[in-house]
C-alpha cells in the first residue's frame, strides 16, 4: 500500500495563485500524454507517487487528455481510489473542457451546454465530487463569454469547482473575460498559457493583464516540446517526437532552426550547474511572474531531473542578458 514520504513538504516551494488563498507548487504535473489507455499504468501510477513524495500536490488534466480522450482522467481516478484518497484534502486536481470530446454541436468549445456536461463527465470518470481548478480550456469564437463565464461561475455555486481558470485566451479576451467573472464574483484566479524560452507571446500583454487584475499563471510546455532539453542537441533521434511525422506539434524544421540556440543555451546551463532542460524551468519561474510551471513526463527520473531546477531559480543580469542575446540571434 502507497504512503506519501512524511518528508514532502520540506523542499517544494509553494506560491500563492494571485490574490486568492491558493497556493501552489512551483512544479505541478500535467497529464496531457502518458497517462493515458494507450501507456502504461503501473508507470503512470509511479510518477504520480514520486511527483507527490516530491511535493507536487498538484495534478493537471483535461477532459480530452489521453489518448483516447478521458483515459487520463480515468486512470488518474484509478491511481486516486487506489492510492491518493487519503491525501484528497492534501491535492489541487484541475481539469478542463472546451477541445473536441463527442460528435455533434455540442462535444466542444465553451457553450453551457458543453461545459455543464464536459464537468459531470470528468467528475464521473474521475471519481470525484469535485475539481479544485475547473478552465475553460480555449475561448470559443462563436458563443458569448457570458454565457461562459456564467456556466463556469454555476459550476463553483454547485460544489462542483472550488476555483475557475482559463487556458490559451488572448490578453484581450482575458480582459474580457475577467470583467465579467468580477461581476459574478466567480473565483476566477488562473490563466494557463504556454509558455518558455522559444515561446513568449505572454510577454506582449497577457502578463500586464494578470499582473493588473491579479491572477495567477501556470505555464505549458515550459521545455518547447523537448527543443529545450538535452534530446535534440546532437541531431533528431529516430524515437523523438521531431522524428515521427505524425507528430503535429513538433518537426524536423523547427528542431533545426532552433538548434544553435539550444547549444548556446546548454553552455549556460552547465556554467549556472544545470541541465538545459533545469534552467528553462528555471527561466520560467524567474521573476515571480509566474505561479507555476506544469511539467510532462514519461518516466520517474524526469520528474525527479525537473525538480532540480528549484535549487537554483537565480539568475544573474549577466546570465539573463547573455540569455536574451541567444534567443535574439
Amino acid at each position: 500500500m502507497y504512503q506519501a514520504a512524511e518528508d514532502r513538504y520540506e523542499k517544494m516551494i509553494y506560491n500563492r495563485v494571485g490574490n486568492s488563498g491558493l497556493k501552489l507548487p512551483a512544479l505541478s504535473l500535467g497529464m496531457w500524454h502518458n497517462f493515458g489507455d494507450v501507456d502504461l499504468f503501473e508507470n503512470s501510477r509511479k510518477m504520480v507517487h514520486r511527483a507527490f513524495d516530491l511535493g507536487i500536490t498538484h495534478f493537471d488534466l483535461a477532459n480530452n487528455y489521453g489518448p483516447p480522450a478521458g483515459s487520463a482522467e480515468e486512470n488518474f481516478g484509478r491511481i486516486l481510489k487506489k492510492d491518493l484518497l487519503p491525501y484528497r484534502d492534501e491535492l489541487i486536481i484541475s481539469s478542463k473542457a472546451g477541445y473536441y470530446m463527442w460528435p455533434g454541436p455540442y462535444g466542444e468549445f465553451g457553450s453551457k451546454k458543453n461545459l455543464t456536461a464536459s464537468i459531470d463527465q470528468s467528475l464521473n470518470r474521475m471519481g470525484l465530487d469535485y475539481v479544485d481548478i475547473f478552465y475553460s480550456h480555449r475561448p470559443d469564437p462563436d458563443t458569448p463569454f457570458e454565457e461562459t463565464a456564467q456556466a463556469l461561475d454555476l459550476m463553483v455555486r454547485q460544489g462542483k469547482a472550488l476555483y475557475i481558470g482559463v487556458s490559451n485566451y488572448s490578453a484581450e479576451q482575458t480582459t474580457e473575460i475577467t470583467k465579467i467573472f468580477k461581476d459574478l464574483k466567480t473565483p476566477f484566479i488562473i490563466h494557463q498559457p504556454s509558455y518558455s524560452m522559444y515561446n513568449r507571446w505572454i510577454e506582449d500583454g497577457l502578463q500586464d493583464v494578470l499582473t493588473k487584475n491579479q491572477l495567477g499563471s501556470i505555464a505549458f510546455s515550459p521545455l518547447a516540446q523537448g527543443m529545450l532539453t538535452d534530446r535534440y542537441l546532437d541531431g533528431i533521434p529516430e524515437d523523438s517526437r521531431a522524428g515521427r511525422s505524425s507528430s503535429i506539434f513538433l518537426d524536423e524544421k523547427q528542431v533545426h532552426a532552433n538548434i544553435d540556440k539550444s547549444r548556446a543555451l546548454n553552455e549556460i546551463a552547465k556554467r549556472r550547474g544545470q541541465t538545459l532542460a533545469e534552467m528553462a524551468v528555471s527561466w520560467v519561474l524567474r521573476d515571480g511572474k509566474v505561479t507555476s510551471v506544469l511539467i510532462g513526463a514519461s518516466k520517474v527520473s524526469q520528474i525527479e531531473d525537473n525538480v532540480k531546477a528549484l535549487e537554483n531559480l537565480d539568475f544573474t543580469a549577466t546570465e539573463l542578458a547573455e540569455i536574451e542575446k541567444t534567443l535574439q540571434r
